[in-house]
């Protein structure tokens, strides 16, 4: 029998490697598009240094990107300095203690700066609200604008989670992306309470980011490896998924393959195009997932600088107040010997409402984020040198009503084709990963002709964590 996975990402590879394991002498290929795998997952060279285009690590506190890269013999390193900060009217403040954007400590929402008198009284007003009994889904934004004011919403909660999905959290869901949320509400009547909570609880769970030792490009390689090359065709766009009995043909420019299953490993609106002639109401689901563009500018700065940067691991800025939604401080939170005395930063652009900002030119993008990082950092006005990665329609939005959408694209599509990826059951790496080994016990229950395994919104519902934060700070 034959899988044909469509997209060389980290989904497409892991689930690749998962079949394998369990068959080592299935017949698979894999097609990617691209001449390379690892989909966000790579690196630019800037002032001779090998920075992250894309996620720069994982979140830890899920196991499965860690399981797999243990597995595939990938030593893991933390990062040199842990705490973040938020852009305020004041300059650069330490965010204060908390849990998915909501702060745990009284006296710390007593007196952070990032909040007036009067938004703090407000934040604090959580803890004597009534719950709200349980309903739909609702946005992340309206919840927390309810529970705690609209300058929690906006200053502390909206850069922090709306940057992990470059989303805008008054359109997000609470349901697809942080339930814990509104199970902090129901559980303990209060989200400060059922942060706390969840803090301590995690307080001995180890470091929240982890990467490989040589930077996140590490996992597709050695996944690409493992695969075997034989295996991934490079360079091999798919114009077409077809049926072919009960089966499939995969059709590119130079071939037609025949598989048993298909896994579509690529984003939900390229997903749409090659169903649209098998399942349309597949497809129009597929196509309704909004999408995001984002940018990475890279800045690589003269010897000298780096103890400009503040001891963290970046900032993030609330909508609208700067060019960019976040930076991370590179060569602070990954030391490498090569920095040298050099300060490496990496501005986020783009997100949902400020997505014009990639239409300027890379010298322009360039000039405004250094103007003002150089406004509140003891930085030169000019990085001696720099660059801008694009990344178009990258990142899917979970907006209010995304499980339901998820959970009717897989019961229409039919039978021997699945999708897997971030626009489905989270955004982040080891999110991908899940992903990724959920589809493969799918498509080998299939194969083997038994039951198919639970919705993607039973699979969501383990261990949490901030699903998309390695792309921020």
């Amino acid at each position: 029998m034959r899988v044909v996975v469509v997209g060389g990402g980290v989904s497409g590879l892991a689930a690749a490697h998962r079949l394998l394991e369990a068959d080592p002498a299935l017949d698979l290929a894999v097609l990617e598009s691209g001449p390379d795998v690892g989909g966000r997952l790579r690196t630019a060279t800037v002032g001779g240094l090998e920075l992250a285009s894309g996620p720069d690590s994982f979140v830890a506190r899920k196991p499965w990107a860690v399981d797999l890269c243990r597995e595939l013999g990938l030593e893991l390193t933390e990062p040199g300095a842990r705490d973040a900060l938020i852009w305020t009217e004041r300059g650069l403040v330490p965010l204060p203690e908390s849990a998915l954007g909501i702060p745990t400590d009284l006296d710390e929402i007593a007196r952070w700066p990032g909040l007036s008198r009067r938004g703090r009284v407000r934040a604090l007003a959580d803890l004597v609200r009534k719950a709200r009994a349980p309903k739909a889904d609702e946005s992340i934004g309206s919840l927390v604008r309810r529970r705690m004011g609209d300058e929690v919403a906006e200053r502390l909660t909206g850069p922090l989670l709306g940057g992990l999905f470059a989303g805008d959290v008054d359109r997000l869901s609470v349901d697809a992306a942080f339930p814990e949320l509104a199970r902090w509400e129901r559980a303990f009547g209060s989200l400060i309470r059922g942060a706390r909570a969840a803090s301590r609880a995690a307080a001995d769970a180890g470091p929240m980011f982890l990467r490989p030792g040589a930077g996140v490009g590490e996992l597709p390689r050695a996944l690409f490896e493992r695969v075997g090359p034989p295996r991934v065709r490079l360079g091999t766009p798919v114009t077409s998924v077809e049926r072919d009995g009960e089966a499939f043909v995969v059709r590119t420019a130079r071939d037609a393959l025949h598989a048993e299953a298909v896994v579509l490993a690529t984003p939900a609106f390229v997903a749409a195009g090659l169903v649209q002639g098998i399942d349309a109401s597949a497809a129009g689901n597929l196509v309704a997932i909004p999408y995001a563009s984002t940018g990475v500018v890279h800045l690589v700065y003269p010897e000298d600088t780096a103890e400009a940067l503040p001891e963290a691991t970046g900032f993030v800025v609330p909508r609208g107040r700067a060019p960019m939604t976040a930076a991370t401080f590179v060569s602070r939170k990954w030391p490498e010997a090569g920095f040298g005395t050099r300060a490496v930063v990496r501005c986020f652009v783009g997100a949902v409402g400020s997505e014009d900002v990639l239409d300027e030119a890379d010298e322009d993008i360039v000039e405004a984020v250094s103007r003002h990082l150089a406004a509140f950092l003891p930085l030169p006005e000019r990085a001696t040198a720099s660059s801008v990665i694009r990344w178009p329609r990258s990142m899917p939005q979970y907006e209010v009503g995304h499980l339901e959408r998820v959970r009717a694209i897989e019961a229409s599509m039919p039978g021997g084709i699945f999708v897997t990826g971030n626009a489905y059951q989270g955004v982040g790496v080891a999110d991908a990963v899940r992903s990724a080994w959920v589809t493969a016990e799918r498509v080998r229950a299939h194969l083997a002709g038994e039951p198919a395994g639970g919705d993607p919104g039973d699979a969501r519902s383990r261990e949490r964590a901030p699903s998309g934060s390695e792309n921020v700070g």
